[in-house]
């Protein structure tokens, strides 16, 4: 199901800062309506502290732009709006052509669970500058949210050693929207199940729940809710022990589980969502194990993060499967993921030659990469990535054996010997989807091989090893000779042969 299967075109449309319109009035009114602009999405540092990021959110761009067309209401309400200096903002003329408008984009993304670096364009956009422009908010939208949440969730995956990780995060998510957002993303990235039922319909996965402290405390005593919850639910029986005292509860559970089994039933887990885990847990299973009942699996719950769950298992935590909700929802302790969407190039129509262009700041790392950007990623003999370059084909010296930091011009990255292979695809040709996007099975599957492939010194939590991502000598050489034009104020581009 698509992304706007949930909404109306003109609800795609408007999905954006007032000031992408004013700018596409700006371009209309300036005669740039065939000015063509290319556009790059990237981060400029890693999520979490961490050493990667998953690409998430990918699958909904055809949509999206298929799908952005202004309707005659938008239209109404953009002519309602007043400017503050007074008088209507838009001048009748441009909604006009607003009324007919169509994305004629070409789009490149890399494959949805893929594994990203900084700095590096996860998305490339070209077309015409009006387009590009109106195309930005809800494109940052669309991908940045997305790809946090499939990032944090990748982490807690791994720190789960294998063990099932249920999205509970819906009641703390950041709206409706969000509570989609985040099923969809955590479950590309590993997540087996989510608690969010319209995401279980909508994207098909996988959903999970039992019951809460309110069912327990809706009974005269704990056993007698667990009773009726076993009879009410026998095929998905998993108790939970913390309502009142753990200790009393493993009893209950125990006497429930041995009553399931006279009437040829198992109960399938318990769950505790408070007190210290990693003790509780060990008493627990004790006791089900003495109890004659290996088989009933423990979960937790509880304000857990990667590093939670990674403490509870050096702490012996005998923990089969973890639901996870607030930390992963609000992607806790970074609430975004700083995605930004910048311009490489410029062309006056589309049959003429792409001048880059750079934006230039006083601090150094804000500075942007020129060009029609992609990236080829270097990968050894068993398919895990050694360091991505970053290049323009109009620059290209060939020179694929090395490629420069982005941030220190005087330091290079040996490539040599590795294969390598294009890392962003089309999946919108001139506003129309150039493929069907892959499943969520299929994004699931790639996010899985592609953490299987990463070297652990990346992936780890404390001091990461930072993945190499470098430009091709030509792009690197055009950066500097643009920064320095743009530096002495001459606004002259170079050209190939400079």
């Amino acid at each position: 199901m698509s992304l706007t299967d949930r909404t109306k075109p003109t609800d795609v449309s408007l999905n954006t800062d007032l000031y992408e319109i004013t700018m596409a009035q700006g371009f209309w009114e300036s005669g740039l309506v065939n000015t063509q602009a290319c556009f790059n999405v990237f981060f400029r540092d890693n999520p979490f502290d961490g050493g990667y990021a998953i690409a998430c959110g990918m699958g909904q761009i055809a949509d999206l732009i298929e799908n952005f067309v202004f309707e005659q209401e938008d239209i109404d309400y953009l002519a309602s709006l007043q400017a503050p200096g007074g008088g209507p903002m838009f001048k009748p003329e441009f909604l006009d052509y607003l009324r007919d408008f169509r994305m004629d984009v070409t789009v490149h993304a890399v494959p949805e669970g893929d594994i990203v670096f900084p700095r590096e364009p996860m998305v490339r956009v070209e077309g015409s500058v009006i387009a590009c422009q109106l195309l930005e908010t809800a494109l940052l939208n669309l991908v940045n949210f997305q790809t946090l949440v499939a990032t944090k969730t990748a982490r807690i995956v791994l720190a789960a050693q294998g063990h099932p990780v249920s999205d509970f995060g819906l009641r703390r998510a950041q709206g409706p929207d969000g509570g989609l957002a985040v099923a969809r993303a955590s479950y590309i990235a590993g997540a087996a199940s989510t608690s969010n039922v319209l995401a279980g319909k909508i994207y098909g996965i996988p959903v999970f729940g039992t019951h809460a402290h309110s069912w327990v405390m809706a009974f005269p005593t704990e056993l007698d809710a667990f009773r009726a919850f076993a009879r009410s639910m026998p095929k998905n029986c998993v108790l939970l022990l913390d309502t009142y005292d753990v200790h009393q509860g493993i009893k209950n559970a125990i006497t429930v589980a041995k009553e399931m089994e006279q009437r040829g039933e198992r109960l399938a887990a318990i769950r505790i969502d408070s007190g210290d885990l990693a003790k509780l847990t060990k008493e627990t299973r004790k006791a089900f194990d003495d109890a004659g009942l290996p088989y009933v699996k423990i979960s937790a719950s509880n304000d857990l993060d990667e590093y939670t769950i990674q403490s509870l298992y050096a702490q012996g935590a005998p923990i089969d499967s973890f639901g996870v909700g607030t930390k992963l929802a609000t992607c806790d302790p970074q609430p975004a993921l700083g995605g930004v969407y910048k311009l490489s190039a410029t062309r006056p129509s589309a049959d003429a030659p792409w001048e880059p262009v750079i934006k230039l700041s006083e601090q150094m790392y804000k500075r942007t990469i020129p060009g029609i950007q992609h990236i080829l990623r270097f990968t050894d003999d068993s398919g895990c990535p050694v360091g991505d370059m970053i290049l323009d084909d109009a620059y290209d010296t060939g020179a694929h054996d090395h490629m420069v930091d982005i941030l220190d011009p005087v330091t290079s990255y040996d490539v040599s010997g590795y294969d390598s292979h294009e890392l962003l695809e089309c999946v919108v040709k001139d506003g129309v989807r150039a493929k069907e996007p892959d499943t969520i099975e299929q994004a699931k599957s790639r996010c899985r091989d592609a953490l299987m492939h990463l070297d652990p010194s990346i992936k780890r939590f404390l001091n990461p090893q930072v993945y190499p991502v470098g430009m091709e000598q030509g792009l690197s050489d055009l950066r500097q000779r643009l920064a320095r034009t743009e530096r002495a104020g001459s606004g002259r581009k170079p050209s190939h042969q400079e």
